[in-house]
């Protein structure tokens, strides 16, 4: 099972193992408290789309398709994510945007889903 979780939010034992799906470790967190099994700096939105949602907020639709064809790219990562998924059971992706709909994790689960079909 794949879960995603905001970074400000307290780890619990149901998250299972625990992969940080961002480039920027959450301002004010330490990493003990955050309680991380893996960062995978690599699988989040490149610099300059993450820039470019900051700039363009209400165009959630177009960051999902430039998001999944930077993806695309991505696959060793996508792979490592559900090996560890079958290894671990269950894994929660954390993730630092404020918006708990709108955020790289709810894309990256959506792909992950659709490749585990």
């Amino acid at each position: 099972m794949i879960r995603i979780k905001r970074a400000y939010q307290s780890p619990a034992q149901k998250d299972g193992y625990r992969i940080m799906v961002d480039r920027v470790w959450p301002r004010g967190v330490s990493k003990q408290r955050l309680k991380m099994d893996a960062w995978l700096k690599d699988i989040a939105p490149s610099h300059d789309l993450r820039r470019w949602l900051s700039q363009n907020s209400q165009k959630w639709d177009e960051f999902k398709t430039r998001y999944r064809e930077e993806l695309k790219d991505k696959a060793e990562f996508l792979d490592q994510i559900l090996d560890l998924e079958k290894d671990k059971e269950t894994i929660t992706l954390v993730y630092t945007l404020g918006d708990t709909e709108q955020n790289n994790a709810v894309v990256l689960k959506e792909v992950l889903d659709e490749l585990k079909s």
